[in-house]
Parts: C-alpha cells; structure tokens; sequence
C-alpha cells in the first residue's frame, strides 16, 4: 500500500484564528530525557511505515504490559495540540488495551522526512516490518521526499541493491504482495516471480507454489521451462472500429492535403495497452510549414 500524504503542519483553521492551538500539556523529563505522557494526547503518524499488527500479539503485549509496565520509551513529536508517534505503536496500542494512563516516551524536534526515516529504522532494527511494509517506506522516501536508492541505503544502513530488491517487490500484483507480506511467500520467491513479464501469470505461479509447497528452486525450474517454451502471438483488439478508423484517416488526409497513417492504440491479451500514434507525412520544408500552419504551430523555415 502506498503511504498517504497528511498535512503534518497546522490547519488552515489555526491560521485564522487569532489565538494559537493549545500546547500539548506539559511533561516532567526523567531520565536519559525520557518524560512521561498522556496516552490519549499521543495520535498515529501517516508516515507510520507498519501496518499489519496481529491482534493476538498485542493482546500478549498488553498482558505484559500490566505485569511490567512499558520498558521500551516511544519516540514521538510535538504537532499542533497533540504528540505525534514516530515508533512505537505496537506498544502504544498495548498500553490502550492494558487501559494505561502515560506511557515512557522520548520526544523529538525532526522533520516529515526524519520522522519516517526514524520510524523505517526502528523498526527494521526490531525486525517488525514485513517485506511489502519496508518496501513502501523505500517508496513513500523516494516518492514523497525525493531521495534517491543510494541515499535511503545510507541512512536506513541497507545495501543499495536490497533496497532496489525491496522496491521492486511493489510491482507484484496485490494478491501475491499480500502473500509476501503475511510470510506465505519469501522475499527469494518473489524475486522468482518478478522475472514473469505477464502480472496474471505470476498470480498463477504464486498460488501453484503455495499449493504445492514449491521450494524457491522449483519455482525457478518452472519459470525457467515457461519462458523457454514457444508464446503463441498474443491477441490483441484495436480500440477504435475499423470504419471509423478507415473513416478519421481520409477526413485527416483532406484537412492535411497529404498522406495520413493513424496507428489506433490496442488492448493486448494480458490487458495492457499498447500506444498507437499517428503519422502526417511531408517532403519539403515548405510544406512542413503548411503543415505547421494548420496545426497552429506556423514557423518560417
């Protein structure tokens, strides 16, 4: 899933009013800068790179939690009226569900930027993102915040190539990146996958391996016999009628007082398009410039 961009900044309403958003209230720093805040004053963050938590583990979490209270600080920011989570939100919904009050927390003066890359490293530390996740935190970094592979291999501490690898796991159709995700699938059959051209057959070979347990080299085996095999010509449609086709190039060539080929763009049998174009020829720069001169476009030559 590709990260939504929020406004991390004030409202517009703020900026009208003319008194300023209420200050989170404040809290007493302990040790090591670690305070303690309000649980109900702590909000979700939408750089957030972590998405699926499974319930029964927070459950084991928050049992922990009223035994031991929570060990680990959080790391959050001030926004606005409220704080804002950079890491820690299994805990922080552990808390929720051992129905604590405060929780440990550090917080930190960064930017939308840092705030993710913060979030990706801690929780590539903790080992808690799965693959599809960290491959959309890559994304959301080289999207949203323009950094290049090489720039988010430095600063996430990854080689660039696994950072490359990750990123390209977002090319898998849903259903197989949602096997990723829940570990149905490795990374090393993903990868298998992705040297298919055609998403559906990938979707077919992914579920050919779960069924039958195929390992990552049987996988390749098997995509290694397919592509060796010969492809019949794909099907395709042109996705204008031929009359009317036949119909456009003559009123074309009378407008243009020249030869006129339109290509139509066509749909291909796994469903991708392909481009069609059109071509107005002409033999003398003068008649380049009539050309040029219908279109709207006139330059003397």
């Amino acid at each position: 899933m590709a990260a939504k961009h929020i406004g991390l900044g004030r409202g517009l309403s703020a900026l009208i009013k003319d008194t300023p958003p209420p200050e989170p209230a404040p809290a007493a720093e302990g040790e090591r800068g670690i305070v303690k805040l309000p649980v109900d004053q702590i909000h979700k963050s939408p750089w957030q790179p972590r998405h699926e938590m499974r319930p029964e583990a927070i459950e084991d979490l928050a049992h922990s939690i009223r035994e031991h209270g929570v060990l680990q600080p959080l790391l959050v920011r001030r926004v606005e009226d409220h704080y804002e989570l950079i890491a820690g939100e299994r805990r922080l919904r552990a808390a929720q569900a051992a129905e604590l009050r405060e929780v440990p927390a550090r917080i930190m003066e960064v930017s939308d930027r840092e705030a993710l890359e913060l979030a990706l490293i801690e929780n590539l530390q903790r080992e808690d993102l799965n693959l599809i996740e960290e491959a959309e935190g890559y994304r959301t970094l080289t999207e949203k915040f323009e950094m290049t592979q090489e720039q988010i291999s430095q600063r996430v501490g990854k080689a660039r190539a696994t950072v490359a690898n990750s990123l390209r796991l977002l090319e898998l159709p849903d259903s197989v990146k949602q096997k990723v995700a829940e570990g149905a699938l490795s990374a090393g059959h993903a990868k298998v996958l992705l040297g298919l051209e055609i998403p559906h057959e990938r979707e077919l070979l992914a579920v050919r391996t779960l069924k039958e347990g195929l390992s990552v080299r049987a996988l390749e085996k098997l995509v290694d016999r397919l592509r060796r095999m010969p492809r019949k010509p794909r099907a395709e449609r042109s996705d204008l009628p031929e009359s009317y086709l036949e119909s456009l190039t003559d009123r074309l060539h009378q407008h243009f007082g020249t030869s006129v080929h339109v290509l139509p763009c066509r749909t291909l049998a796994n469903g991708r398009k392909a481009k069609g174009n059109i071509t107005i020829e002409f033999y003398t720069n003068d008649e380049l410039d009539r050309l040029l001169t219908l279109l709207g476009l006139s330059e003397n030559l």
